[in-house]
């Protein structure tokens, strides 16, 4: 017989007694490795192991599916904004079974799921609840890391409204600020060349209008002695070949942005001169 521990492994962390069962495995053999601690019962019926996450258990308690913003930190996938509450998805039949918690439920359609819900389902979930902004950089992320191969069933699952944002999304964003930069522009009326490569300056963020320059420092940018001097090389070997270079960090895109919009307005004015 399997071990019940091997199987909700390879299912995910989480799983029904009815999917064990399908397994062979019983509920005396359930019982016996609740026993020795290698699961857990974390309600009738529904199993998970030590290292599970901490948020798919408490979604698996709560009655579904982690999804939203903390879904897609646990996928891997760059997100807006932190998660306050964490949001799981119900399906369209789930049944709450917290009596009291701080859980966001969704009661999109489809079946309910215990676990992590897959990547589509969790971007259709932020942009119905978070909106475009968190969706778009989200779906950029997905694509870069090749975690969304074709978008063809994600377009069919969103409003028609918003399937704009499918196809205005590359796969080789260097990161969600970029994204995020990108789309506001792009809504100001501003076409952006992307991952340009210049000669004696190295590949730049974006270019628009053939001179001005963008780049975007995540808060992962470490801006040290040495990486701060070699920004200042690219920035003076761009001028030489006549552009103007404008640099953002995260806090200003993040959270100054009308002094983002007014930079890249006034220096596009004045290479317009």
């Amino acid at each position: 017989m399997l071990a019940p521990a091997h199987v909700i492994e390879h299912i995910g962390g989480v799983a029904r007694g009815m999917q064990l069962r399908a397994f062979g495995i019983d509920r005396h053999a359930l019982a016996l490795a609740v026993r020795d601690g290698s699961i857990s019962r974390v309600r009738s019926g529904v199993f998970v192991l030590p290292q599970t996450p901490r948020e798919i258990v408490a979604a698996a308690e709560h009655g579904g599916a982690v999804t939203c913003m903390t879904a897609l930190r646990l996928h891997g996938i760059w997100a807006l904004n932190e998660a306050s509450n964490l949001h799981v998805w119900m399906g369209a039949n789930g049944r709450v079974h917290h009596d009291a918690c701080e859980c966001v439920s969704h009661w999109y359609g489809g079946a309910t799921t215990l676990g992590l819900a897959p990547i589509e389902d969790v971007l259709v979930h932020v942009l119905r609840c978070h909106g475009d902004e968190a969706f778009f950089t989200a779906l950029e992320s997905a694509l870069q890391q090749r975690k969304v191969r074709s978008t063809t069933r994600l377009r069919r699952s969103i409003p028609a409204s918003a399937r704009w944002l499918v196809d205005l999304a590359r796969d080789d964003a260097g990161s969600g600020l970029e994204s995020l930069l990108r789309l506001r522009l792009h809504l100001l009326g501003l076409r952006l060349e992307c991952q340009v490569s210049l000669s004696g300056v190295g590949r730049v963020d974006f270019v628009i209008g053939g001179r001005l320059i963008l780049e975007v420092d995540g808060a992962e940018h470490h801006a040290g002695r040495a990486a701060r001097h070699r920004d200042l090389q690219r920035d003076a070997a761009a001028s030489c070949l006549g552009y103007e270079t404008l640099r953002f960090d995260y806090a200003m895109v993040m959270h100054q942005w009308p002094i983002v919009q007014a930079a890249v307005m006034a220096a596009l004015v004045r290479s317009a001169r």
